[in-house]
């Protein structure tokens, strides 16, 4: 996937990670997860980040953790 999922810049949420396009950190959407929450719940309560963007996220995430154990 070449578009990007994930943004951080100064000048959006001082610097910290984001759903890129948004101001939602990626932190919240783990913050959510780690709590029980489904995706359906996290995206209900922020209509700013896509599906796409966070299935986009998981995979980006699970081909680094098999990179880390390979």
């Amino acid at each position: 996937m070449n578009k990007q999922i994930i943004s951080a810049s100064s000048d959006v949420m001082g610097g910290t990670p984001v759903f890129a396009g948004t101001r939602v950190p990626i932190q919240t959407f783990i913050d959510y997860i780690k709590g029980g929450e489904s995706i359906d719940d996290f995206l209900e309560g922020f209509p700013t980040v896509g599906r796409e963007q966070v299935i986009a996220f998981l995979e980006a995430a699970q081909e680094q953790m098999i990179k880390m154990v390979a």
